[in-house]
């Protein structure tokens, strides 16, 4: 309904290269991603042109080493590229952190011959990646898992069934969690997989509630020969692997949860100060003014906690407790604020003409991706209290 111009989130960044990384990113997200969003969103449709144009601005990278192609920014900057990207369009945000999440594992326990001959190409050469650890039977419980690794001779040949796999179908690697010993976290190995890989194949994408461009699905490993240099650390070290990396990607879904609310408030604000009744803009109204502040005051918030775990990594300080609490607190703070922006539009925000409905139903998901928002409390319990005794 307004044309009025958001205001760019004031950011305290570490250096000038920052501000101006940021600066780039905001011109790439209001020219090249904001503008289609909602039509393809709505049709289902993945931008992987998108993703080839951010590889060549170094943007699929950036937390890691620039002798293989990374951008060796620091967590602080990264994720507040994050964030802007997901308030431009959450496939988009969403897809750059699951992609930084599935170099992980290569990017900080392989090999050096490794890196040199797949990091160049995973970081800055346009491919895009998938982290496979949940499967059906194993969500939540992902030690649990059932995908098998079998030794045969210089090879691995790996069966089973990942689940709720983004990028599914479409990425061109895939980080793999497999069993290769007995039941339990230290029985399982961490493996590169090819995309096009003989035997590899997805199912159909799931029909999902919001978030329709970026495709989440099942992925089928029926017999994929993987030779064992492409096995990642040492054999059941995947577990332990695999957990690293979801501290970090759970501070890259909490970035992502608050570029959809900063979106959700631009949007309620935008709307609140063009919509007249009575005589006056709706913004007028102090049941309104307050319902904006809160909406605004629970984004800082979150911002503030985010960054503060992500300046403990950067620091190599221990930060699992932090990232749980940040992704905790940033996703459900985007389920309120996203629910609170429909209601400042009212009627219009249920329909589809404004953004409003698209952002509440792509904020759902983030507080249930990497780790459930009820695990990401059992987490800070167990910082606070120790384990469970049973």
């Amino acid at each position: 309904m307004s044309d009025r111009e958001t205001q760019p989130v004031e950011r305290q960044l570490p250096t000038d290269e920052a501000r101006d990384l940021l600066a780039l990113v905001r011109d790439i997200a209001q020219r090249e991603i904001a503008p289609k969003a909602a039509e393809e969103e709505d049709a289902g449709r993945f931008p992987r042109e998108v993703f080839t144009l951010l590889s060549e601005a170094g943007l699929l990278g950036l937390p890691y080493d620039p002798e293989h192609g990374g951008g060796e920014q620091p967590y602080e900057v990264y994720l507040q590229v994050l964030e802007e990207l997901a308030a431009a369009r959450l496939t988009v945000g969403l897809g750059v952190s699951v992609h930084t999440l599935a170099s992980y594992a290569l990017a900080t326990h392989g090999t050096k011959q490794q890196q040199v001959e797949h990091l160049p190409a995973m970081l800055g050469g346009g491919l895009l990646g998938a982290y496979c650890l949940s499967e059906p039977s194993s969500g939540s419980d992902a030690a649990s898992l059932r995908t098998r690794a079998v030794r045969d001779g210089d090879d691995w040949v790996l069966n089973g069934t990942k689940a709720w796999i983004t990028h599914g179908g479409i990425a061109d690697f895939y980080t793999v969690m497999a069993r290769t010993g007995a039941d339990g976290p230290r029985g399982i190995t961490a493996f590169l997989v090819p995309g096009d890989a003989e035997g590899l194949s997805a199912a159909a994408p799931e029909k999902k509630m919001g978030l329709k461009g970026s495709p989440t699905a099942q992925v089928h490993l029926d017999g994929v020969r993987v030779a064992d240099e492409r096995r990642i650390g040492e054999e059941g070290q995947g577990f332990a692997i695999a957990l690293s990396a979801l501290d970090s990607g759970r501070l890259g879904i909490a970035a992502c949860a608050i570029g959809v609310a900063q979106a959700a408030l631009d949007q309620a604000v935008s709307y609140a100060t063009e919509r007249r009744q009575f005589g006056h803009p709706i913004a007028d109204f102090q049941g309104l003014r307050f319902l904006l502040a809160d909406m605004a005051t629970q984004i800082e918030a979150g911002r503030a906690l985010y960054l503060a775990a992500a300046r403990l990594k950067d620091a190599g300080r221990p930060f699992a407790k932090q990232a749980a609490m940040a992704k905790l607190h940033c996703t459900d703070t985007a389920m309120r604020v996203t629910t609170d922006a429909v209601q400042v539009l009212g009627g219009y925000g249920y329909t589809a003409d404004f953004p409003a409905e698209r952002y509440m139903r792509e904020a759902k998901v983030l507080q249930i991706v990497e780790g459930t928002n009820q695990i990401q409390r059992m987490v800070i319990a167990r910082h606070l209290a120790g384990p469970e005794s049973r």
